[in-house]
C-alpha cells in the first residue's frame, strides 16, 4: 500500500510539473515576469512546508542552483517562443549532454547503452529542429527556432543540475530541496530588473495572470516537489525516472487542451522517440543492476 501511494505521489508531481507549459503559454505576462513570479513564490512554498530545503549554508547548493536556475529561465523562454511540446522534449535530452559531461567530470564510465541513448537522442533532436526550420510559426510560437534552441539550453543546465547533484551526493547530501530553493532564488533575482525594465509605464496585469503565477509556484513547483520529495524516498531509481516521464507525456496535452496548440506530427515523432529511448535505457540500467546484485 505504501508503495502504491508512492508511486501515485510521483505520478501526481509530473502531472503538476507538466502543466507548467500551458500555464506559461496561458499567460499573457512576459517570460521575465513569469521567471520572477513562480521563482519567488516557489521559494517560499517550499522553505514553508520542507524543512529541509532550509539548509543553504553549503557552497555545492548554490553552484548546482546557478544551473537550476539557467534550466527555470530558459525554459520559460522556450515556452513562450515555440511550442511547448518542443521545449519539454528539448529539455528532456538533457541524458545527451550527460554522455559527454559525466566521464571528464564525475569520472563516470560511459556504457554502450548510455552511446546508443545519447545517438537516439541526437537524432530526435535534429528531427525537432528540422520541424521548426520548416514549420510555420504561430501566435503562440512565434520563434520556434529561437525557442528550440533554448530548450535545447534547458536541456544541458538540466544536465549539469544533475551533474551538481550527484557531486552533492557523493558528499553525503542527497536531497535537491536547497538546489530547488536556491535555484528559485537566483532565478527571481537574475530576472527582476529586466522585468522591471521591460514594464516600464506598462498595464497592471490581470487578475488571470496574477492566479497563474501563483499556481506556478503554489501548486506546478510547490506542491509538485512536495510530493516528489515523500515518494520518491520509496522507491527504486528506475521507477522514480519512468514515473517522471508521465511529464513530457502530458505536458503537450495539457497545452493543447489550455490553448489549442498541437505539436506537428514530426514533432510528435520526436517527442515519442525521446520518451520511449529514455525509458528503455532506463529499463536496461535497472535490470543490469537487479542481475548484478543476484550474482553477487
Amino acid at each position: 500500500m505504501l508503495l502504491t501511494r508512492s508511486w501515485a505521489a510521483i505520478v501526481l508531481a509530473a502531472l503538476l510539473f507538466s502543466t507548467g507549459g500551458a500555464a506559461i503559454k496561458g499567460s499573457e505576462l512576459s517570460a521575465w515576469w513569469i521567471s520572477v513570479g513562480r521563482s519567488a513564490i516557489a521559494a517560499a512554498v517550499i522553505l514553508a512546508i520542507l524543512p529541509e530545503s532550509r539548509r543553504l549554508g553549503s557552497p555545492r547548493v548554490w553552484v548546482a542552483g546557478v544551473a537550476y536556475a539557467a534550466t527555470l529561465v530558459s525554459f520559460a523562454f522556450a515556452t513562450k517562443l515555440t511550442t511547448a511540446a518542443a521545449a519539454i522534449w528539448l529539455q528532456a535530452t538533457g541524458p545527451l549532454y550527460l554522455l559527454f559531461l559525466a566521464p571528464p567530470l564525475l569520472g563516470e564510465r560511459v556504457r554502450p547503452r548510455d552511446v546508443a541513448l545519447g545517438l537516439v537522442l541526437l537524432a530526435a533532436m535534429v528531427v525537432l529542429f528540422l520541424d521548426a526550420r520548416h514549420g510555420a510559426t504561430t501566435a503562440l510560437a512565434p520563434r520556434p527556432v529561437l525557442g528550440n534552441v533554448l530548450g535545447a539550453v534547458s536541456g544541458l543546465t538540466f544536465a549539469l543540475t544533475v551533474l551538481a547533484l550527484r557531486q552533492r551526493a557523493r558528499h553525503g547530501q542527497a536531497s535537491s530541496l536547497p538546489v530547488v530553493v536556491a535555484g528559485n532564488l537566483l532565478a527571481c533575482a537574475a530576472t527582476l530588473p529586466p522585468a522591471l525594465a521591460s514594464s516600464a509605464g506598462g498595464a497592471s496585469p490581470s487578475a488571470a495572470d496574477v492566479a497563474g503565477v501563483l499556481y506556478l509556484g503554489c501548486v506546478q513547483v510547490g506542491l509538485a516537489y512536495w510530493l516528489l520529495d515523500w515518494g520518491i524516498r520509496r522507491v527504486t531509481a528506475f521507477e522514480a525516472s519512468a514515473l517522471l516521464l508521465v511529464e513530457p507525456a502530458t505536458n503537450p496535452l495539457w497545452a493543447w487542451l489550455a490553448t489549442g496548440e498541437r505539436p506537428s506530427s514530426l514533432a510528435a515523432i520526436g517527442g515519442v522517440v525521446i520518451i520511449t529511448a529514455t525509458f528503455l535505457h532506463a529499463a536496461v540500467a535497472a535490470g543490469r543492476v537487479v542481475v548484478s546484485h543476484d550474482e553477487a
